[in-house]
């Protein structure tokens, strides 16, 4: 490690990758030693979750990445330059203010020619949509096996009068 470790693409998510794939090169590490030294940072990176991460062309989450950045030594503010250019990745830069001056120079109030950026749609996971299957799975079978043993009737005993001719 005597050369100066790769720095974070902010352009998209396949050039990210890129770079954590030299990242990886760049600590000569194999996937189980990052493994045990994510461990050894606090971190969970299983050695099959490095290689697929590093095998797509996706965004990985950002505590893969802060684990993945650990393991391969990088720490302080070079550590938190890679979680920032996967933020900038996956929500847009940061917009910029207009500069004051023009305003004083022409007399009008500023513009500010911050782009649009529109939030992503939320949708459930599948884990979200599973867990409320078997949740509702679960209620319908408690509500029927309550009414199937009379939970919901009332408690009132019912006598039966037999008459007199038949208690004989």
């Amino acid at each position: 490690m005597t050369t100066a470790p790769p720095t974070p693409p902010r352009t998209d998510a396949a050039a990210f990758v890129a770079a954590l794939r030299r990242l990886k090169a760049w600590s000569g590490l194999s996937y189980r030693s990052l493994e045990r030294r994510a461990a050894d940072a606090g971190h969970s990176l299983p050695y099959s979750t490095a290689a697929t991460m590093l095998g797509r062309e996706r965004l990985p989450r950002e505590e893969l990445v802060a684990a993945f950045v650990a393991a391969c030594g990088i720490r302080g503010s070079e550590a938190e330059a890679w979680l920032d250019a996967r933020t900038d990745i996956a929500c847009g830069p940061a917009p910029e203010a207009a500069a004051p001056t023009d305003a004083v120079s022409t007399g009008t109030a500023p513009v500010i020619n911050a782009p649009v950026v529109a939030a992503p749609a939320r949708t459930r996971s599948w884990r979200t949509r599973w867990t409320l299957a078997v949740a509702a799975a679960l209620v319908t079978a408690l509500l029927g096996g309550a009414t199937a043993s009379g939970a919901f009737t009332d408690d009132e005993e019912k006598v039966l009068e037999t008459p007199a001719s038949a208690r004989l």
